[in-house]
């Protein structure tokens, strides 16, 4: 299961919209790990005011993989989470999150190409 859902935040789904404070806060609380190593970027980018920052580092477990996966495939989760930080975010193999400022199109738009994820292919990462 990708997120633990309180019964009252299910309530709230079953009788409308959900906004995205209730539903970062829900991601924030099931995927910790997932959620540490991208607020951490956001805090790095914010600090450095550099066009991004990326995570190298993989991830101590496979619980934690499933985190960042989990996260970052779904599309409600991972949007929530651009809103919440005001940033963009990209993905590579099973660990390489990265958080763009917004107006970073550019670099953005090299780092999701073919190329870049061929790049960055290593075989220790084969079976991530």
């Amino acid at each position: 299961m990708s997120l633990t859902v309180s019964k009252d935040l299910l309530d709230l789904a079953k009788a409308g919209e959900v906004d995205d404070a209730a539903f970062v806060a829900c991601v924030r609380d099931s995927l910790p790990y997932a959620w540490s190593v991208i607020s951490e970027l956001v805090r790095q980018r914010d600090h450095s005011g550099a066009e991004f920052t990326d995570n190298t580092v993989p991830p101590p477990d496979e619980a934690a993989r499933g985190q960042l996966l989990r996260c970052l495939a779904s599309d409600a989760m991972r949007g929530a989470l651009e809103r919440h930080f005001g940033v963009r975010l990209a993905f590579q193999n099973c660990h390489r999150v990265a958080v763009f400022d917004p107006s970073a199109t550019k670099a953005h738009a090299e780092f999701v190409t073919a190329r870049s994820q061929i790049l960055n292919q290593m075989p220790e990462l084969v079976d991530c």
